[in-house]
This record gives structure tokens, sequence and C-alpha cells, in this order.
């Protein structure tokens, strides 16, 4: 094989493989079609019934497109063509029927005709989507070719107004990329000026640097007149060269003229022709094809080093994004087993960087104690429950028919049992807001484990262990803050009442007391002295149940929260482990379409790398 067979065989391959991961060009909205996009390919361009349909065939020697009247291309057509040894059968593939062989070209042209209105139905519709032929010959030259619908002035009916400017920015997005060849195809029987093939190009390629310019139906024209002054560039000037075309008539087609003959006889007009005979090395499809692909092999030969680029950097976007999606999961129940556990660790080492402060989160517990249990504290009734009313009826209530006859000691101990009593609820209310704070790390914490995103399953069963866990550490909190409170209604500080008489006596008048004792005054004392011994106690308590909480709850949490997980999956079996690692069907499938990419921009660097560029 030549070295230009080479180049352009190696990206009509790489395109193949482009192609079968939907990654094409176009004008599409695909995010991978740079690579397709920085591949030289050859986009035809046309007037409706320009004579496009009719190259393409001569080009390729088969009879394989649709015809009729009005737009008959209605969606892009990529055609690759590859060159096969001699003597070896013609067949043709598409790229959404893969390993079915099409040897019957009119099944090709049906089958065209078929998937066209499979997007577009069965109307005058057209489509952006690309249909991707290949066809291997031993008569055609490696090239790439995309037949566009034809350009046109007016929508017909079944047509939307916009088919007009649709189909013109469906073109543009094809020939407007600087590595598209454009062969602008114009009938020769119509004045160049008018050419809607010429006009586009002229916009897109302004200096004609990358514009092939192709006359057909020269056989049309009028008597008397020819198409010298356009194919000698006098007419219009392209840095290209203009070549001529003298495809079958609807005769020929009507009586089943094959290629073979269509280009003998198209060889036999330009070396015939008074006009043309001079110009008869350089006209007809077989000359096209071969100038076409030896300027792709060119322009290939002087993209190489961007394309090299453009892989390079593409590779190592894909490794990183391998890196970062994971690799695939080992299928050995003790391999599962280990990246079971490292996930775990992972967690866990987040779940105690917010505890520890190391991630924001662990200072809203402190906020429980710092705000939230002393506001409960001041909020409670203590004012309604040692009111003197209610003192009164308690202390009387206490002695029952007897009354006391020194202190009211059981109306004291009522007294402070029921104020005692109102600690609890803040008591609870502190483990329960912990409680909270901690539930919400857990999930936090599992969302910034990136390791774990591709494990919905093992990320519920993670975030269920912790919730039982922490459901446990909870009632085991509220068992110990509850104790705390009956603790300080069990057993009163002695020292606090021993107190008590040492002041009366002090105020110099104790039978005075003694007589006072059932009025306001007395009353007022009691309610006075339980406020100041239960406001001594908030003080303890303010202090203990923070204690309480952080030892059951948060130190527990740190040092155990999946201790009963893991017992729990080291019981398990390959089967449940591998379902525990069941990864999410869309990363999956992102990290399958990775490596799919990453192994066709490998192959074609390797590609790259072996084509020999010595002449």
């Amino acid at each position: 094989m030549t070295t230009m067979e080479s180049l352009i065989g190696l990206v009509n391959r790489i395109q193949m493989a482009c192609t079968a991961l939907g990654d094409y060009g176009g004008g599409g909205d695909n995010t991978f079609s740079s690579l397709w996009d920085a591949l030289p390919s050859v986009a035809v361009v046309g007037g409706q019934s320009s004579g496009k349909s009719s190259v393409l065939e001569s080009i390729v020697g088969r009879d394989f497109l649709p015809r009729g009247s009005g737009i008959v291309t209605r969606r892009p057509l990529v055609l690759q063509l590859h060159k096969t040894e001699d003597g070896q059968q013609e067949y043709a593939e598409f790229s959404h029927l893969p390993r079915r062989r099409f040897t019957d070209f009119s099944m090709v042209r049906k089958e065209i005709s078929d998937e066209t209105d499979r997007i577009t139905g069965k109307t005058k519709q057209i489509s952006p989507v690309p249909i991707h032929l290949s066809i291997y010959s031993p008569n055609v030259v490696n090239l790439t070719l995309v037949d566009l619908p034809g350009l046109t002035k007016v929508a017909v009916e079944g047509q939307p107004d916009s088919v007009v400017q649709d189909i013109e920015n469906m073109v543009r997005s094809y020939v407007e990329k600087p590595n598209s060849i454009i062969l602008a195809i114009s009938p020769a029987n119509q004045d160049i000026a008018t050419s809607d093939a010429i006009k586009l190009s002229r916009e897109v390629d302004p200096m004609g640097e990358r514009t092939f310019g192709v006359l057909t139906k020269l056989d049309l024209m009028d008597k008397g007149t020819n198409a010298l002054d356009v194919l000698e560039g006098r007419a219009y000037r392209l840095q290209q060269p203009w070549v001529g075309i003298v495809n079958r008539s609807q005769a020929d087609i009507n009586k089943n003229v094959d290629m073979i003959a269509a280009r003998r006889n198209e060889r036999e007009y330009f070396a015939t022709s008074p006009d043309y005979g001079h110009l008869a090395s350089k006209m007809g499809s077989e000359y096209l094809a071969k100038l076409l692909s030896k300027h792709l092999e060119s322009v290939i030969r002087a993209r190489i080093p961007s394309i090299t680029s453009l892989i390079n950097k593409s590779i190592d976007e894909l490794e990183s994004e391998m890196d970062h999606l994971g690799r695939p999961v080992a299928v050995d129940a003790g391999a599962q087993l280990y990246t079971i556990l490292e996930l775990c660790r992972a967690f866990d080492r987040i779940f105690k960087e917010h505890l520890d402060g190391g991630r924001s989160g662990g200072d809203r517990i402190y906020g429980v104690f710092d705000n939230q249990l002393p506001a409960a504290f001041r909020k409670l009734p203590f004012d309604r429950h040692l009111s003197i009313q209610n003192v009164r009826k308690v202390v009387s209530e206490a002695d029952g028919y007897q009354p006391h006859l020194i202190a009211p000691e059981q109306g004291y101990r009522r007294l402070i049992d029921g104020s005692l009593n109102y600690f609890k609820g803040p008591a609870e209310a502190s483990v329960d807001a912990v409680h909270f704070v901690l539930k919400e790390l857990v999930r936090k914490s599992i969302g910034e484990t990136q390791e774990l995103r591709r494990f919905p399953t093992l990320q519920a069963e993670i975030a269920s262990a912790a919730g039982e866990a922490l459901e446990r550490f909870r009632e085991d909190s509220k068992k110990t803050v509850l104790r705390l409170v009956d603790m300080e209604s069990s057993y009163l500080t002695v020292d606090f009442f021993r107190k008590l008489p040492q002041e009366v006596e002090k105020g110099g008048n104790p039978a005075a007391s003694t007589v006072d004792r059932y009025s306001e005054g007395h009353f007022r004392r009691i309610g006075s002295n339980v406020s100041s011994y239960v406001g001594m106690v908030s003080e303890t308590l303010k202090n203990t149940i923070p204690k309480a909480v952080v030892y059951c709850q948060v130190r527990e949490a740190k040092l155990s929260l999946l201790n009963h997980f893991y017992t729990q999956i080291g019981k398990k079996e390959g089967t449940q482990l591998a379902r525990m690692l069941d990864e999410d069907p869309a990363l999956m499938e992102r990290r399958q379409e990775c490596a799919k990419r990453l192994e066709l921009y490998k192959s074609a660097r390797d590609e790259i790398d072996s084509v020999s560029w010595v002449h």
C-alpha cells in the first residue's frame, strides 16, 4: 500500500471508529466530535438537480443513490470509500447495521431511503443526523465524502417555510470547518454566477483554497457554447482546479447503462471533444477522484501534528475522567470485600473530619450545648411552679392533716422534684438535636466521598447502617441524661439546706419566723430557697448533659459508627457483596463509553505512529 493510501485509509478507519461511538461532526451537539472534526473530509455541495448524486456514483462506479424529483437527499450521507485488492468482491456496510454486508447495490439505495424515512418520516422533512455508509471496492480510491442535501430557494409542499434556511445551515455546518474540502457542484448549462454551491463556498472559503469546482452536464450545453472560461479559471478563479464531468443521461439510466461503460463513454467524450480535447487528461470522474484523494492526502499530512496533539490531549482528559469514575470492580469476593471496607474507611475519614473541624458541620453540635440547651433551661416554667400560690398549695398538701412543726421538708422535696423534672425535656431535646446533626453529617459525608458516588446501593447500605447505629447511640444517650436528672432528684445537696436555718438565725428573730410560718413571706422564702437550689442544679446540668451526650453519641459515632456493619458484611457471600457494589447504570455506561473512546484514541495514535511518512 502506498503512503497516500495508508494515510487516507488510516483517517477512514479512525472516522469509522468515531462513527461507531457516535462521535461525528456535522454541526450536531455531540460533545465528542472534536476528533472527527479534526480529520479532513470532502463535503459535496450543490443545488438541487445539479448532478451531485451522479458525480458521487461516477466516483464510486456504482449506481447506489436514491433518485427522484425534488429533494431526494434529506439527511447527510457520510460515504467512506475503501480500496481493496483487485478481484475482491465489492460490498457496502452501514454503521446502523453492523456486520451486515450489502453486495446488491440496489438494496443499498433502498436502505438509504428507508433509513432516511426512519428519522424524517415519509415526508419532505430534513434531518441533520447523518447516515454512515462504507463501500469496499477495488474500483475506488480511499476517500471520505459527505453528500449533503441540495441547496434550494423555495420550500415545496410538505416542507416548512424554514427548510431553505435549515438546509443552508446544515450544509454550512460541514463546509465552514477549516479541515473540510469543498466539492462545489454546478451545472454547466447555467450561469456560474447563479451557482448556489459557488455562492456558499465563497462565503466560507473566500480565497478558494479548499474549494474544488465541478462542472456537470457539459454535454447538455447549447450548441456553439462551451464552459472553457470556467474550466480554465477565467470566469471564476479557484486555487484548486476545475473539473468537468459528463454524467449518464436519463436515457442511459433508463437503459441501465452500468458505470464502467459510463466512465468509458465519459473518457471518449472528452478525448473526441473539439472544445475540451486539450483538457481531456484533467477531466472526468476518474480524474476527479484521484485529484481529491491526492489533495486529501496532502491535507492529512499537514494536519498530522495537530491531530496527534488533539489525540494526546484527549487521551489525557479521558484517563483523568476514568480515574475519577473509578476502575471496574473486581469479581472475586475477597477483592469485593476489600473494596467495600476501603470505601467505608473513606466515608468514615470524611465523617470524622466534619466532627473534628476539618470540614464544616461539627460546630453545630457545640451550638446545641452553648445556645440551645441554656436557652431551653431559661424557658422552663419555674416562675409558675414556684409562685406563692403553688408553693402554698404544695407545702400545705405535703403534710396531710398534720401541720409541719419545724420546717416543711416534704414540701421542699416535692417542690424540688417537680422543678427538676422540667430539666428532662431540654435534656432529651439536646440528645435529639445532636442526633439530627450527626445524621446530617452522615448524609453529607456520603455525598462528599467521591469513591462512593459510583455505588448507590452501597451508599444506601452505609446510610442505613450509620442511621441504625446513631439510633442506638441516641437511646443510650437519652437514658444517660435522664439518669443525670434523676440523680439530682434522688439525692439533694445537703450543705445547701443546712445553711438555711443558720441564715434565719442570723436574721435575729427566730420567734417571728415561727409565727410567720403560714404567712406570705414564709412561702416566698420557701420558693426563693427552692429557686436558688434549682439554679445551682441547672448550672451543674449545663455541664454534665453535654458531657453525657458527647460521650454516648459523638464519641461513639467517631469510634464505632460502622462496627456492626463491618461484622455483618464479613458474613455475606460473593453475590451479596456484588449487589452492594452494583453501580449507577448511568455511571457504568459513562465508564464504558470513556473506555471505548480511550481505546479508539490510543488505537488512532498507534496507527499514526506506525505509518511511515517517507515518500
